[in-house]
């Protein structure tokens, strides 16, 4: 099973953190608690709205708790792009200004998670390699023309490609058509929030291994149920994205979209010869139903690609259909079996926009990340934390969007797989 009720139960580990040396996880929560504040998640989100929280609280007594282990759950699966501008979904030629601003915030929390992963003291691999951004098909293309207007209309930095260009640098002759942003990070991200986590104050309680099972809210605060303690706290924060609708708050504006990804072992150096010139790149697509593709430092390729609805595809499929897309793109490559494949669960809106905010007298939630949750995840922790201080802060739903409604299940799933076959048969030259 891919969701137990409020918590990912994943069938699969995640790879990126399979690479890293063993780390001890914090006990789990034994024995009931009061805290002042309560944060659900340590992820992104989490971990930045903890350590902002204690900055400009120092006294408050804070716990942080995750269903999972620091780099095995959901921060730990993605595909490690860390973007200091807008995701393609979002950029708009047509509001420049806006974009502007979300890109001048977005740029400077990344020069915050640099600065604190070199401060952490640990081996992180993050460079600045920038993104390939490359389309298949006319369906691609569009999307990609799309996106080069926003970037010049915002008059950030690209380089046009042709497919011949493409191919020299990656290897593929796949694509079509692509373009090169400078803007983009790339890193291990298992071992990046590792890192973050490890700057977590002394003060704050992490509790891993501890999932929230229920919530109720009461006089002077929030009641949290775990599997072997109750954490009362006078502020709750949910920073586990798709699955605070599992604790009641979004549950009709957030679907938890499952995706997946292979990485191989490390290849051969005659094989990684023959991938074009470029040793450390990532590709996103320009249709979301296309493959994600990374090639890494150390000479393997990692796939990412599948959608399914709030349960997991069952592995042998998985594995079979992300081998058949990277085949597809570099056919040149031997025979070979993925060294790891894993899951994770994505927290998607109908309209691109956040779940955030003061939803309850005490509660705050950040949810929706529509994959990304890295740099824009870890803005939106903190932004949240100086809310709920009463800071004044940029106006997040006018910014990044505010999630629209969706319709009830089963309306909700029957939409969704309507609306993926028939992207899929747009796309399909993409896949």
């Amino acid at each position: 099973m891919s969701i137990h009720k409020t918590f990912p139960n994943y069938q699969l580990k995640s790879g990126w953190n399979a690479l890293l040396p063993a780390r001890e996880a914090s006990p789990a929560l034994g024995k009931e608690l009061i805290v002042d504040v309560l944060i659900i998640g340590a992820g992104w989100t989490g971990i930045s709205a903890a350590r902002r929280w204690h900055s400009l609280s120092p006294e408050a007594g804070i716990a942080l708790i995750d269903a999972s282990e620091i780099g095995e759950g959901n921060p730990g699966r993605n595909s490690g792009f860390l973007l200091e501008i807008a995701l393609a979904e979002d950029a708009n030629p047509n509001q420049v200004e806006k974009m502007n601003l979300c890109n001048r915030l977005t740029t400077s929390t990344m020069a915050g998670i640099l600065a604190d992963i070199e401060d952490s003291g640990h081996a992180v691999d993050i460079t600045k390699a920038g993104t390939y951004r490359a389309a298949a098909s006319e369906a691609g293309l569009k999307s990609l023309q799309n996106y080069r207007a926003f970037l010049e209309a915002a008059e950030l930095e690209y380089e046009g490609l042709d497919a011949a260009a493409l191919k020299s640098r990656i290897g593929s002759g796949f694509y079509q058509e692509g373009l090169y942003s400078p803007n983009c990070y790339l890193a291990q991200p298992a071992a990046a929030i590792r890192a973050l986590a490890s700057l977590l104050p002394e003060s704050v309680q992490l509790f891993e291994n501890t999932p929230a099972l229920k919530l109720v809210q009461q006089s002077g605060g929030w009641k949290v149920q775990t599997p072997n303690a109750v954490i009362n706290a006078r502020k709750l924060v949910l920073a586990n994205n798709a699955f605070s609708k599992e604790l009641g708050i979004g549950r009709s504006r957030l679907v938890a979209v499952h995706t997946y990804a292979g990485l191989t072992p490390v290849l051969e150096k005659s094989v990684l010869d023959d991938l074009g010139s470029d040793e450390n790149w990532g590709l996103l697509p320009t249709h979301r139903l296309g493959s994600t593709l990374r090639r890494t430092r150390d000479g393997r390729l990692m796939v990412r690609a599948m959608h399914s609805y709030e349960k997991e595809t069952p592995k042998e499929k998985v594995i079979d259909e992300l081998q058949r897309r990277l085949e597809k793109r570099f056919p040149q490559l031997p025979n070979f079996d993925f060294e790891h494949c894993w899951g994770g669960a994505v927290g998607f809106t109908f309209n691109g926009g956040a779940v955030w905010g003061e939803f309850k007298p005490g509660l705050y939630v950040s949810a929706g990340c529509n994959g990304g949750g890295t740099v824009k995840g870890t803005l939106l922790g903190k932004l949240l934390a100086e809310t709920a201080h009463g800071l004044e802060v940029p106006d997040v739903p006018k910014l990044f969007g505010q999630a629209s409604w969706m319709p009830p299940e089963p309306f909700r799933k029957f939409g969704f797989k309507l609306a993926a076959t028939l992207e899929t048969r747009q796309g399909r030259h993409e896949l």
